[in-house]
């Protein structure tokens, strides 16, 4: 048992550490599966511990998009993988780096540091359903040459990456055509429910033994070693990164497997994991911020609101006037109705993506992507409601004597206000189902709990953001009935 002195001295050293490093601010990111999100809550509690404000962009998406946000400056710190450094970050040039020296020196010239390992390999494997790889005598990977029948459901990185599906079927020279991208943690329960018969495995996964998987021999050593690290941004303060180098060789496999099962089987939250592993490791005890599920869906629809209102606001004040413009310039106006509806053709994901570099990670970009997806309807009906204005009603408030100016204000805008507020109240109603995606790239909102519930097949987490989000579109939708009692003419209601 550990004195209570010893307990005294970690909190005293904690409030020296934090008088020391006072306003310091590091910026903690992590990839979109459970072992990197632990890994980057572990990186922010030590981090706090000894001082530091640490703001942790928890599950912000695949590889290349977190680590374009530690190059770009938009994080500072972030869990990485050996092996996806090598070949998939790194490995685009024929001539990419392999040994040590020759990848610190690649990293160094993006501004970019790497720690020793972490103390586990979590390499990739395949895992075949413990009856059929029985029934069929399969245990190695080359055994699967002669099961083309097999159905397969790898995560959709895998299905891209030179070190994952594309280059293991060329290795292995394997037949298999039934294969489908699903999301990792979801492709378990697609095992047990019998819809596919393997997919690819994180050797820490506890779903492997939970749902009895049988993870094959690469008898051809195609999966390279994948010892975690931590990458960091060469400018990070010394004594942050002194204490990042504290968990070199402290998480072994065994560690983090039974880390990762808290979180997916237990479903313990992933801080209190985090937490759990440096009360044991370092005796660290790390003051968190305690609060029950209602204050925790306040705070992300808080958040959810300001993306949706502010994206709204800004589309409001350009989309309006480019409808206008459209109407009034037929030739410009096509022009701009085409670039509009090109923009609303983009898949949201890859617009969000392609913020990054602009941008950085946050709020901002996803307030930019969610104000060009609001331009078409609103500049459309604005369109459509000014071209729909009878030409005899124009003609008799010019012939009055009014200036184009005062026909616009006073007969055009009011008889086409049904339409624009109509396409004012679609791109808001949208917007909040689209907003959800902002959590990918660290806007948080109510997609947050969502894709943490989805990680961890978490029923309750996925309701937590999925039920406020559509009783917000449904509040939306009925501001907008009242808002159209005080601004559309009641003749034209």
């Amino acid at each position: 048992m550990r004195r209570p002195g010893a307990w005294v001295l970690v909190v005293v050293a904690g409030f020296v550490a934090r008088d020391a490093h006072a306003g310091q601010r590091l910026r903690v990111a992590s990839k979109a599966f459970t072992e990197s999100v632990i890994l980057g809550e572990i990186v922010t509690q030590l981090e706090r511990s000894a001082g530091f404000e640490v703001e942790h962009r928890a599950g912000l998406g695949g590889s290349r998009l977190v680590w374009d946000a530690l190059v770009s400056g938009a994080v500072d710190v972030y869990p990485e993988y050996t092996g996806t450094l090598v070949d998939e970050i790194l490995g685009a040039q024929p001539d990419a780096p392999r040994d040590g020296a020759s990848v610190a020196r690649a990293l160094a010239a993006h501004g970019v540091g790497m720690t020793a390992p972490l103390g586990f390999n979590n390499t990739y494997a395949l895992g075949l359903r413990a009856d059929r790889a029985h029934d069929l005598r399969i245990d190695r990977l080359s055994d699967l040459r002669a099961h083309a029948e097999l159905r397969f459901g790898f995560s959709n990185e895998f299905m891209s990456r030179r070190d994952g599906w594309p280059g293991l079927q060329r290795r292995y020279g394997l037949p298999q055509t039934k294969v489908q991208g699903l999301e990792h943690e979801l492709a378990y329960r697609a095992l047990a429910g019998g819809d596919i018969d393997a997919t690819d495995v994180y050797t820490t996964d506890p779903e492997i033994r939970h749902y009895a998987l049988v993870p094959l021999q690469d008898d051809l050593r195609f999966f390279k070693r994948y010892d975690a690290v931590l990458l960091y941004r060469l400018d990070v303060d010394p004594a942050a990164l002194a204490t990042l180098r504290r968990l070199e060789g402290r998480v072994d496999a065994r560690t983090m497997t039974a880390l990762n099962a808290r979180a997916q089987l237990d479903h313990v939250a992933q801080a209190d994991v985090a937490a759990g592993f440096l009360r044991d490791a370092f005796g660290t005890v790390v003051a968190r911020a305690v609060g029950g599920a209602p204050r925790m869906i306040l705070a992300r629809v808080v958040e959810h609101l300001a993306l949706v209102g502010a994206s709204l606001l800004v589309a409001i004040l350009f989309g309006v006037p480019l409808g206008i413009l459209a109407a009034k310039r037929r030739r410009v106006g096509q022009v701009v109705l085409a670039v509009v509806g090109v923009v609303q053709t983009l898949p949201t994901l890859a617009l969000l993506v392609f913020m990054i570099p602009l941008f950085g990670i946050g709020a901002f970009p996803a307030i930019v992507a969610l104000f060009l997806y609001s331009l078409l309807p609103i500049v459309r009906n604005t369109h459509a409601g000014l071209v729909g204005v009878s030409g005899a009603l124009r003609e008799s408030a010019e012939a009055l004597g009014l200036p184009r100016g005062a026909v616009l204000r006073l007969v055009e805008l009011p008889l086409a206000s049904p339409l624009i507020l109509a396409g004012i109240k679609s791109a808001a109603v949208i917007n909040v189902g689209t907003a959800t995606l902002g959590a990918l790239i660290g806007a948080g909102g109510l997609g947050q709990p969502i894709f943490t519930g989805v990680r961890l097949d978490d029923v309750g987490l996925i309701l937590q953001g999925a039920i406020p989000a559509s009783l917000l579109a449904l509040a939306v939708q009925g501001l907008f009935e009242l808002v159209e009692r005080f601004v559309v003419p009641r003749g034209l209601r």
